[in-house]
């Protein structure tokens, strides 16, 4: 038997294009972390991303095969050219750590808002990630050209082995490669599997001669198979951003929960090619290709069933135990019960498709259905995520796919129904079934949106009182029972309320910049919430320009509809412009300096979300301070651990070494932080604190500051609990948060269930001492600092 026909051969091929699936996967991941540091991380930006990368691989499956010819010797040798094609992958892969964040300078200093930004970010999207892509996308068609027998079926356990390799890549990445080390080592790691899979692949390469083409039977017109997958692949990726997005609600929107998602996703489709696979020989491939579409429509009714109906009332406490593996065994059976029966339909469609096009140039064939189902998902990924979603919202746009599956479904199975009896009864009754089911299908509970995967505690102690999901982020307000207060919900947390604890938090992020500034004029607030932070500044008679950066545009409406009391109206102050755009991005953007940012973004464990809490962040922020700016940043102490709070104190003061640190309570329990960085550290006057504060212009900062409990300058200073100087020997342990390994999310992830909130805070203060570098005044002022600090005048630690 010629070698390339042996069972060994077949298998290492299997395990070769495994490999390469593993490292496009990482690959992937990587560079989208690199990318959204210059482009941002908004659904417009991501959409880009995703285009980018989807419509590499689509050009790069289109364009090999009518380039063979000119490809001469390397064209008879398959896995030569796969050796080729990998070889290139590593180096674009290892050469992207260094061109990417140059060419994101670039970027950074012509960067335009509108549609000439738009037409920017596009184009760094297209330098960075399409040539790799594209010969990702090759990577298939050459190496189906491989043996004189390749049926539909060895072209699908190819494309499985692959999918299930992309498995491995996602869980490798988000478990072990960037929670350990960092995006060079995960890069590194990638590049080294490429390189192996091109030397083994050079190594056993054999000349190849072209096999007879076979015409294929003629039944139906190609173009029927094409759409069909085309809307397959349409569903597919619709759908997965459609359920990343509530199942992220429920789990957690970890990168774990990510990971898991993804992989469960990937696995899906896998398994579902190797059933394919299997079963190809023995059925009428249009015929079952049609099936399994309409099977694909059912299951997406039972996906949204499982996420609306079943899951978010199973008996089960996600917050049972603290143990991550507790969280990541049930992450997973929950996304398996709720994902993998499409993907099996959607995975099973490509051997079918293989199939129903006969046997002829498998390059051709293999880089069409390939292409066809990657337009496909292109299409419907950008679809759902920037139109339906925002649109009609998530339980229309599952009516939606699960109308496109049908429409794959009845490309196929018409035509044969039209001389077919039993297929023209069936057809229409199956139809009729699933447009039945479409239409009883469920929106996800209003206290999902609003609690996410802390419903099942919270499940009855609130009045939702509006839910709406926007195109980044869904959001929701409810009024809690027992206190009466409002609360504003973010991708399933509560981000603000009106309740007094939280009132304090965010007044004291405000006047902490503002109060100990003799006049300023301009501030920088990241995140809008309720508003409540950025209301506090409308209060200064000396401010004159307040910008507001937020990435949802439900938001500012929302609030100042449900919390215009609390923000002071800040929406509509003349002073005010608010800019729709990922924070991180605007301020490394903007030629703008600020005498005040504070920042008050979503909790570290959500994905993506301790891009802004990083060493860099926090230095481009130090960047845009005037010469005596102050910034402001919030710190939760809740559902999180000494570890993740540590590194998030650490790498703060590795930007601002003489930053302090502020403590809100919850009677007298630790709650969470407000950390303190000035450009040029200053003493904060506590004389001119009070001066101000008696001050005719200054009777709106005394009431503000009177509605949360602080009636004097003292008494918000007095939340004081320490400095770098103080807090040093408890840091010397903690892990800087870097761009380049975004370690806290990693941290921060595996704490979700922890409540550690008051030890944390007691080993804070435990370190505290009488300030001696931050405040000057009187000794009159200073002792009433010392008093509403609980701390003698003569100096020790805090209690």
């Amino acid at each position: 038997m010629p070698i390339q026909q042996s069972t060994w051969m077949r298998l290492l091929l299997l395990a070769l294009f495994a490999g390469s699936g593993c490292s496009a996967l990482i690959y992937e991941i990587v560079w989208y972390q690199l990318l959204q540091f210059a482009i941002g991380s908004t659904a417009v930006s991501l959409g880009i991303l995703l285009a980018t990368f989807m419509g590499g691989l689509c050009l790069g499956s289109l364009l090999l095969p009518p380039l063979l010819p000119r490809l001469g010797r390397l064209a008879v040798y398959p896995l030569r050219l796969y050796a080729v094609l990998e070889a290139c992958i590593a180096l674009f892969g290892l050469a992207a750590l260094k061109l990417i964040p140059a060419i994101e300078g670039v970027y950074v200093a012509g960067v335009q808002h509108g549609m000439p930004g738009m037409l920017l970010r596009g184009a760094i999207c297209v330098i960075c990630l399409l040539p790799p892509t594209m010969l990702m996308g090759a990577s298939l068609p050459a190496i189906v050209r491989w043996g004189t027998s390749g049926s539909a079926a060895w072209w699908a356990v190819l494309y499985g082995a692959n999918t299930l390799g992309a498995v491995s890549g996602a869980l490798l990445a988000g478990f072990y490669l960037l929670r350990v080390y960092d995006l060079a080592t995960a890069t590194i790691a990638a590049a080294a599997i490429n390189l192996v899979a091109a030397a083994i692949s050079y190594a056993v390469a054999t000349p190849q001669e072209t096999p007879a083409q076979t015409p294929a039977p003629a039944t139906l017109p190609d173009w029927s198979v094409y759409l069909a997958v085309g809307l397959s692949g349409a569903a597919a990726l619709g759908a997965e951003v459609v359920w990343t997005r509530l199942m992220g609600l429920m789990l957690g929107a970890t990168v774990y929960a990510f990971s898991i998602i993804l992989a469960v996703f990937l696995a899906g489709l896998a398994l579902g090619t190797a059933m394919g696979s299997a079963l190809v020989k023995k059925l009428d491939a249009r015929l079952a290709l049609g099936w399994c579409q309409v099977l694909a429509a059912l299951e997406i009714v039972w996906t949204a069933y499982v996420i609306a109906d079943a899951l978010p009332y199973w008996p089960i406490n996600p917050l049972l135990s603290p143990r991550p593996r507790f969280i990541f065994e049930l992450d997973l059976l929950r996304s398996l019960v709720a994902m993998l029966p499409p993907c099996l339909f959607w995975g099973a469609s490509f051997p079918l498709a293989f199939a129903a096009l006969g046997a002829r140039d498998r390059g051709r064939v293999v880089s069409g259905i390939y292409a066809a189902n990657t337009f496909g998902a292109i299409i419907g990924a950008l679809a759902v995520s920037l139109v339906l979603v925002p649109w009609i919202g998530t339980r229309n746009t599952e009516r939606v796919l699960i109308a496109v599956s049908l429409g794959g479904a009845l490309v196929m199975l018409l035509p044969r129904a039209l001389r077919d009896n039993a297929l023209a009864v069936a057809v229409p009754t199956v139809t009729a079934v699933i447009v039945l089911l479409a239409w009883r299908v469920d929106a996800v509970p209003d206290e999902l949106i609003a609690y996410g995967r802390r419903m099942p505690i919270n499940a009855g102690y609130s009045t939702v009182l509006l839910t709406a999901e926007g195109r980044d982020s869904s959001i929701a307000v409810s009024r809690w029972h027992s206190d009466n207060s409002l609360q504003f919900h973010v991708a399933g947390k509560v981000e603000a309320s009106s309740n007094g604890t939280d009132m304090k938090l965010q007044r004291m992020l405000g006047h902490l910049a503002a109060l100990p500034q003799p006049a300023p004029h301009s501030v920088l607030i990241v995140g809008f919430g309720a508003g409540v932070t950025a209301g506090s500044f409308t209060t200064y008679p000396s401010i004159k320009r307040i910008v507001i950066c937020e990435m949802e545009p439900l938001i500012p409406p929302t609030s100042t509809r449900f919390f215009a009391a609390q923000n002071y109206g800040v929406a509509k102050d003349k002073r005010t412009q608010i800019v729709f755009d990922d924070a991180r991005h605007f301020v490394l953007t903007t030629p703008e300096k600020f005498d005040m940012i504070t920042s008050d973004p979503i909790h570290p464990f959500v994905r993506g979300s301790a891009a802004l809490y990083s060493k860099e962040y926090f230095e481009a922020e130090k960047a845009h301070l005037t010469e005596h700016g102050m910034v402001t940043q919030w710190v939760p102490l809740y559902e999180s651990d000494e570890a993740t709070v540590k590194s998030e104190i650490a790498t703060f003061l590795s930007v601002f070494p003489d930053g302090l640190v502020f403590a809100n309570t919850d009677n007298g329990t630790g709650y969470d932080l407000a950390m303190v960085g000035m450009n040029h550290p200053t003493p904060i006057d506590l004389d001119a604190v009070e001066s101000r504060l008696r001050s005719a212009a200054y009777a709106p900062v005394r009431a503000s500051l009177a509605n949360v409990g602080f009636y004097s300058g003292a008494a918000l200073l007095g939340t004081y609990a320490g400095d770098g100087r103080d807090l040093a020997p408890w840091l010397k342990d903690a892990q800087i948060n870097h761009d380049g390994d975004l370690r806290l999310q990693y941290l921060a992830g595996l704490a979700l269930n922890v409540s550690q909130e008051d030890v944390i805070y007691k080993a804070i203060v435990a370190h505290r001492k009488i300030p001696s570098a931050g405040f000057r005044g009187s000794p009159g002022a200073l002792q009433n600092l010392y008093q509403a600090m609980n701390m003698p005048a003569g100096g020790g630690q805090g209690d």
